[in-house]
């Protein structure tokens, strides 16, 4: 038995469909997952980079496109004619078509995208909105008489 029933999660969790339908389609196998290979690399608390190896692909072959927290690379080649295209003796290079897709984390923007040596760097920044930073709350007595602010650590009466 190779795959499992996650049916009962959707019944039993509320509001997190869409975790629930990750880790479905990731349990699932697709032989072409490992193509193109890639790294993700952390390059500061809030900034990150991955690294898709593209070797044979051109700025115009290749395509970013984020919708919906869901950051998609593809890769398409002009076919040529048999006519047309080299006559190879070995061809080890693939240069099949893909798509990758990453579920990036809420507040996460891509930065931009870079193609050098074979390798296409997508820089991406997590931005956290004002609203959703940690405040700090007054703290106050009923009736409205004093007051009591908490800054750094220390309580002082405003």
């Amino acid at each position: 038995m190779r795959t499992l029933d996650y049916s009962p999660l959707y019944r039993s969790i509320v509001g997190f469909d869409r975790l629930a339908n990750m880790i479905d389609s990731a349990s699932k196998s697709d032989p072409s997952a490992g193509f193109p290979p890639y790294n993700i690399e952390q390059l500061g608390e809030n900034d990150y980079r991955i690294e898709l190896a593209v070797a044979g692909f051109g700025e115009d072959d290749l395509t970013v496109e984020v919708q919906e927290n869901v950051l998609t690379v593809s890769g398409r080649k002009e076919s040529q004619s048999e006519d047309e295209g080299p006559n190879y003796l070995y061809r080890g290079i693939a240069e099949r078509a893909f798509e990758r897709r990453f579920h990036l984390a809420d507040h996460v923007v891509v930065d931009n995208a870079e193609l050098r040596n074979g390798l296409l760097a997508v820089t991406l920044r997590r931005e956290i909105p004002e609203n959703a930073k940690p405040r700090r709350i007054a703290i106050g007595q009923s009736g409205g008489k004093a007051r009591k602010v908490i800054e750094g650590g220390k309580t002082k009466a405003a």
